[in-house]
């Protein structure tokens, strides 16, 4: 369940065909992808595009995913993929996901992401100030983010 005490972003789009295994539901590894979508979705929001952030010599690499699948989803079904802050350090960053439906609420799957930030060679970094700050927004209360 997404938290209540700080900014929750959410984007909505409909399973594509290809996305779909040969029992007719979403490919396990497909969560993955939602997963990117709600992560970028969530830094738009918050006024830090993550194209910028690479084109300032930037990365965050993924050290670590986890995903609990609960509910197939399937083909042309739309889903909500909800993203938060779970923990922001000076070098690392972790989000939250919840991938839901659309219209009943039911939950298909919840995750996390654990990211470091490195430069363009690999060294690993701090975040870098500006957009550290727009991250943090995202720990404030719901009303007090934008």
């Amino acid at each position: 369940m997404p938290p209540s005490d700080r900014y929750v972003s959410e984007t909505t789009f409909y399973v594509r065909y290809a996305e779909t295994d040969a029992m007719g539901i979403v490919h396990h590894s497909v969560y993955i992808v939602y997963f990117e979508e709600a992560r970028s979705h969530f830094s738009r929001s918050l006024g830090a595009d993550y194209a910028d952030f690479e084109r300032s010599g930037y990365w965050l690499t993924v050290a670590e995913v986890h995903a609990r699948y609960l509910a197939p989803a399937r083909y042309a079904q739309q889903l909500t993929a909800r993203c938060w802050i779970e923990d922001l350090k000076s070098r690392a960053i972790v989000f939250g996901y919840e991938i839901v439906d659309a219209s009943s609420g039911t939950i298909h799957v919840t995750g996390q992401s654990h990211h470091v930030c490195i430069t363009h060679d690999g060294k690993v970094a701090r975040i870098p100030q500006e957009w550290a700050d727009a991250m943090r927004r995202g720990l404030a209360p719901p009303a007090n983010n934008l």
